[in-house]
């Protein structure tokens, strides 16, 4: 059963830049220097994140390249990556505010990839 897409476009732009922007902070906001993984992780896909929602084809997009469904196919593996990367790149055993960022942001990726609508109005 697919979840229905009930996120516009237009909204989900708005999320796309308030996310990138969050994940852009979030190192700072936690206290993760001391853990470069954990650090990276959410500033490589905050600025994958922005980049590429500047280019796509939908109300927010700059240059309009990337057609929307490609664009979610890129939150949802995007999210996916954010979310398992405590575990992946080991850093997860930190404790808590290590991996509860990456988990929350990287699921709200995918939950709203698999609920956003995939052409603009």
């Amino acid at each position: 059963m697919n979840p229905p897409r009930v996120i516009p476009t237009s909204v989900h732009g708005v999320l796309d830049y308030a996310a990138s922007g969050f994940n852009l902070a979030v190192p700072s906001i936690m206290g993760l220097k001391d853990s470069p993984a954990a650090s990276r992780m959410p500033r490589i896909v905050g600025g994958a994140g922005t980049v590429y929602s500047l280019l796509t084809d939908y109300e927010l997009g700059l240059v309009r390249r990337i057609p929307m469904p490609v664009h979610l196919a890129l939150d949802a593996a995007k999210g996916a990556l954010l979310a398992s990367s405590p575990w992946l790149f080991g850093f997860a055993g930190k404790g808590t505010r290590y991996w509860l960022p990456h988990v929350a942001l990287g699921t709200a990726d995918v939950l709203a990839a698999l609920t956003s609508r995939k052409y603009p109005s």
